[in-house]
């Protein structure tokens, strides 16, 4: 395929302190030059038999695209978030930047000063979305390849020097200075809400467990921190907990096919968590069984190691 390029979004002759020529120079020789040498990468690779073509040419190859093709996405946004009144910002992005970053003064001091960091540098500064999170982020990315993997960037900042030398020498703090006087919020905002329909991907989904209520390791040690009463149960089978060296630290080991043995030394009043290896079967059936039998039951997602993933305390399995 051929990746047509994009007319400029914003209007030049508009912009407060950031004169057309920078603009235009930009446009012409930098964006343009990604979107060739891309094009030019692009039409090679389609011509190469990849059956018999050494594995290392295609690698090569398809880094550069990749660096190509971020450079051309970046600066088709970094067009786009110019040409507006940077100190205005509507309310939908607003609050979604107050609520993920503490106030729209936190925010812009932070992305700020990871552009200054940038300064006689290279590299973007983005405002990004997560959709795994349903958040904002603030990151930067170099040699135009470090983006956050699933982000939808809606704001960027071009610190590479071609980006404002021609008018700004050496004077980058000047350049942002610009930049962010001219930030097109409602465009940003439109992406924004684009970006926040994305859904995230699909969590792990256990239909036979549908309806019974989970908890994650992050808010079992939250409790455990905040001294919550709770109790634990390790039901991680015997096959396998006859192997294991360690076991969650202010949990029990419970063998899961003696339930009825056991079930009485539990307590109505305080909750019960269950967990076993990775959060499948054996941890979920037990706290079915216990709810069934008027415990506040709920199992751990990820299960043991889900805990051990996130550097949860262990102690010798006993």
């Amino acid at each position: 395929m051929q990746y047509q390029i994009a007319p400029l979004f914003c209007r030049p002759w508009t912009l407060n302190g950031i004169p057309p020529r920078l603009i235009e120079s930009h446009y012409e020789h930098i964006y343009g030059a990604a979107l060739n040498r891309l094009n030019m990468i692009t039409a090679e690779l389609g011509a190469l038999d990849a059956s018999v073509t050494p594995p290392h040419v295609i690698n090569r190859l398809k880094r550069d695209q990749l660096t190509e093709l971020n450079s051309t996405l970046l600066h088709e946004l970094y067009f786009a978030s110019l040409g507006g009144d940077g100190r205005t910002l509507p309310e939908t992005i607003a609050g979604g930047i107050a609520r993920d970053f503490g106030s729209v003064d936190r925010w812009r001091h932070e992305f700020v000063a990871l552009a200054t960091a940038l300064s006689g540098s290279s590299g973007w500064v983005l405002l990004t979305q997560l959709p795994r999170d349903g958040r904002l982020i603030n990151q930067t990315a170099c040699d135009h390849a470090q983006n956050i993997a699933g982000g939808i960037p809606i704001l960027a900042i071009d610190m590479y020097e071609h980006a404002y030398q021609l008018e700004f020498g050496a004077n980058a703090d000047a350049y942002i200075a610009a930049f962010m006087r001219n930030i097109d919020w409602n465009a940003v905002q439109a992406r924004y809400q684009d970006a926040s329909e994305v859904k995230p991907p699909k969590r792990l989904e256990q239909k036979q467990f549908g309806d019974l209520p989970s908890i994650t390791p992050e808010e079992i040690k939250a409790m455990l921190d905040s001294g919550t009463k709770v109790q634990i149960i390790d039901t991680r089978p015997r096959h396998y907990s006859t192997r294991a060296q360690d076991m969650m630290e202010g949990a029990v080991w419970r063998d899961p096919e003696r339930l009825d043995d056991w079930i009485g030394e539990l307590s109505k009043t305080d909750p019960v968590v269950t967990f076993c290896v990775y959060g499948f079967h054996i941890g979920c059936e037990t706290a079915v069984t216990l709810r069934k039998a008027g415990f506040d039951a709920r199992y751990m997602s990820g299960g043991h190691y889900a805990w051990k993933a996130i550097k949860g305390p262990v102690k010798l399995f006993a």
